[in-house]
């Protein structure tokens, strides 16, 4: 983007003299003013101003000297302030011209453009004012491209810290479900350990019953159905015995 020059143009007007002591303040400022001498060049304007106060050129004077003291604000009042006792077009103009000047060095850019514009009205051949008029366009423009960007880089700012939210969400989500596989695995790994040791424990038991009966071997078992055998035939032969001697007995008969 180009930028124009800017180019500050303090305009004086030189104070005729008269007998009043005004003028003769005025003079003094002006003196003092191109001396520069601007704090005592100051307080000769004030002293024309508080001897008449409607004198238009101590006040453009007095606006010119805080301009130079860097007072852009201020230097701006008194500009705006000489422009309502201003008669003429080209008195309005350099009012208009001066007081953009102090606008500009004072931030306000805005304000700066609306005073220049309206210094060109009334003195459309001032070159100066249509330079600083588009340079101080060219900076609001670039006031703006900045406060867009810095507007466009909050939003993405904000927008990475929503993405960055939630991929931690996310991650939290992811690190909570694998707390929770890991606790599930663990206790599948502990009902597993305990069913084996349980299971364990129930074949240890069943061994040490088994290890605790005496084994029969083949022979043992047949010598233990022999006898069973032998009892059952033993039995059987004294059940006949019995019997037989029984059937012997004689029974009486009563009458």
């Amino acid at each position: 983007m180009r930028i124009l020059a800017f180019i500050l143009l303090i305009t004086i007007f030189p104070a005729t003299a008269v007998a009043q002591n005004p003028r003769k303040f005025v003079r003094e400022g002006n003196r003092e003013y191109n001396k520069g001498m601007y704090d005592q060049s100051e307080i000769e304007y004030r002293r024309a101003i508080d001897a008449k106060s409607d004198n238009a050129k101590a006040v453009f004077n007095l606006g010119d000297a805080l301009y130079r003291k860097e007072k852009y604000e201020e230097a701006g009042k008194e500009f705006s302030r000489h422009k309502e006792m201003s008669e003429g077009e080209e008195s309005l103009a350099a009012a208009d011209y001066n007081r953009g000047n102090a606008l500009l060095k004072a931030g306000k850019i805005e304000e700066s453009i609306e005073a220049y514009k309206s210094s060109l009205i009334a003195n459309p051949g001032n070159h100066e004012a249509k330079y600083n008029l588009a340079y101080a366009q060219d900076l609001l423009q670039q006031q703006q491209q900045q406060q867009q960007q810095q507007k466009d880089n909050q939003d993405n700012q904000q927008q990475d810290d929503k993405k960055d939210q939630n991929n931690n969400d996310q991650e939290q989500e992811q690190e909570q479900d694998q707390d929770k596989q890991k606790q599930d695995q663990d206790q599948d790994q502990k009902d597993n350990q305990q069913q084996q040791n349980q299971d364990q424990q129930e074949d240890n038991q069943q061994k040490n019953q088994d290890a605790s009966q005496p084994k029969m071997t083949r022979e043992d078992a047949e010598r233990l159905l022999q006898a069973l055998a032998n009892e059952e035939k033993e039995v059987q032969e004294k059940v006949k015995k019995e019997k037989a001697a029984a059937a012997r007995v004689r029974v009486l008969k009563n009458w």
